[in-house]
């Protein structure tokens, strides 16, 4: 355990707050020591993955944990599909590098995305026409109050759009130990209608691609748009992409005829990035935060010495602009510290 910590290393917008209390965890004893330790003087406390999710404010005054639990399993079903399960430390692009190696399907469309294991269910993280539902088998998780460990299949988990139970009436009630995927040996499905993927392998010269081909694709696609946030602090995508009535998109078509947009059942998914756009966000900056130039749903610490305050208070200049030219509210997928 240690105090007055800066927490600068442990997020991607490098944000420089301090926590009064910080420890890191390598096993299940460790943490859950240091959580009976946390509830002996009633801190507060929240946990750190990758960092690539989190907008930290302002100085915490309670007890940050840094989730360093490593190992993968993998558990074969049958001649065609394997259970491959990895704890909530593991750094999810290395995670899905060690799948595509092995030749395991259904991880290739979320290649490169910042972030641990651990936080992957909690966002329902997703790319390229995957979400983590997709391929979602189990997670392990102890429960904060009992310390006792639970599962959480995928019908208890309750996938959204970028949410799940861990983000609404389970949060702060769970800490993710370990997530278990449910991927293909052989029978691989291929999708790479969504986005450039199709073009961008068609640049590579592949007309019968591999998923370790889509894995490429993918990865070239995100760094040609994406800020890598050991360059430049951010994480990623800071707005999630709203869903609206048919209606609505409807009369917006009238004023903005070339306003894209996805059917969804009776609603429509708006790109939030051109909205942003749109609205005369993208490579804007205003003192020390900007929207990235090349894809206006990233925000930046342009130059590396951006407050977390300075950067949620650009955000809300954000959606209020488009809010104002769209009567669209946009919502930041990025949690709040």
């Amino acid at each position: 355990m240690q105090e007055n910590i800066s927490l600068k290393p442990y997020n991607t917008f490098g944000v420089d707050v301090k926590s009064k209390y910080f420890a890191e965890v390598c096993s299940l004893e460790e943490l859950i020591e240091t959580l009976k330790f946390s509830n002996s003087i009633k801190l507060p406390l929240f946990f750190l993955g990758g960092g690539s999710n989190i907008l930290l404010t302002k100085d915490y005054e309670g007890l940050a944990i840094q989730l360093n639990l490593k190992g993968i399993t993998e558990e074969i079903i049958d001649d065609n599909q394997i259970l491959v399960t990895a704890k909530a430390g593991e750094n999810w692009h290395q995670f899905v590098m060690f799948c595509l190696d092995k030749n395991y399907g259904g991880l290739e469309n979320l290649s490169l995305i910042p972030g641990n294991v651990g936080t992957s269910p909690m966002q329902n993280i997703g790319a390229y026409g995957t979400e983590i539902k997709d391929i979602f088998e189990s997670c392990k998780v102890l429960n904060l109050e009992t310390l006792q460990i639970e599962t959480f299949n995928l019908e208890q988990c309750k996938f959204g759009y970028r949410d799940s139970i861990f983000k609404q009436e389970g949060k702060g009630k769970y800490v993710i130990l370990e997530v278990t995927f449910r991927l293909t040996r052989k029978n691989h499905k291929i999708d790479v209608e969504y986005g450039a993927i199709q073009s961008e392998l068609e640049k590579m010269g592949i007309t019968n691609p591999t998923i370790q081909d889509v894995s490429k694709a993918v990865i070239n696609i995100r760094q040609s748009k994406l800020p890598d946030p050991k360059v430049i602090g951010n994480a990623g995508s800071f707005f999630k992409n709203p869903t609206i009535p048919i209606s609505q998109f409807e009369a917006l078509k009238q004023k903005f005829e070339n306003i894209p947009g996805y059917p969804n059942g009776d609603f429509v998914k708006v790109p939030a990035g051109w909205l942003i756009e749109q609205a005369g966000w993208k490579g804007k900056q205003i003192g020390n935060v900007a929207s990235n130039k090349l894809q206006a749903l990233v925000i930046i610490n342009s130059t590396g010495s951006a407050t977390g305050k300075e950067i949620f208070d650009f955000s809300t200049m954000i959606i209020d602009s488009v809010k104002e030219k769209f009567e669209i509210e946009l919502e930041r997928e990025v949690n709040i510290i």
